[in-house]
């Protein structure tokens, strides 16, 4: 996962794979098939359980809650000393070859799957009154997701953890105001 992060799915090449996993190529080849498989092994891996993260959505407070903690989350993550900066799924595709579109397109699924939830959350507070009733739903999620994967970008070019926060608070500033 750590390779495919550092270097891009299709730039890492399957001895850079066995490297660093200490394996010979027939291992990999029988364990995961082919560098594809285990590319979306790995982004399986990073993503982490969808269940686990559709409940720690619904469970939120509010929709702002569940996106300043997402927010967050991401900022402190693509800022941590033991892995690559940026996040994976943004570097390890950002571009790459027509051979790859299914790569691209698994790893863009991914992302679509959270902003669906997210819609959902907020739907959900727009429902309740929380919200007022003439927010966009789709476009205040995918606000959250754009801004998850610009900070990427900034942390691979060296943005520290402290300018993201900020870029968190100012992107907070723009959520809808909650009634009481």
């Amino acid at each position: 996962m750590l390779t495919f992060w550092r270097f891009g799915y299709e730039t890492t090449s399957i001895v850079d794979l066995t490297n660093a996993m200490r394996v010979t190529a027939p291992s990999l080849y029988t364990a995961f098939g082919d560098k594809k498989r285990l590319f979306l092994e790995a982004a399986r891996r990073y993503a982490g359980d969808r269940q686990a993260m559709a409940q720690t959505l619904d469970d939120a407070e509010t929709a702002f809650d569940a996106a300043r903690a997402m927010l967050i989350s991401a900022a402190t993550a693509f800022t941590g000393e033991a892995n690559p900066r940026g996040c994976l799924l943004a570097s390890a595709t950002a571009s790459g070859s027509s051979a790859s579109a299914d790569v691209q397109r698994a790893i863009a699924d991914i992302r679509e799957g959270v902003a669906i939830r997210l819609s959902a959350r907020i739907a959900r507070d727009v429902e309740a009154g929380i919200l007022p009733p003439d927010v966009d739903v789709v476009a205040l999620a995918g606000m959250v997701i754009a801004i998850i994967q610009g900070m990427s970008v900034l942390a691979r070019d060296g943005m520290n953890r402290p300018n993201l926060l900020a870029i968190v608070e100012r992107t907070l500033q723009a959520w809808p105001a909650c009634r009481t």
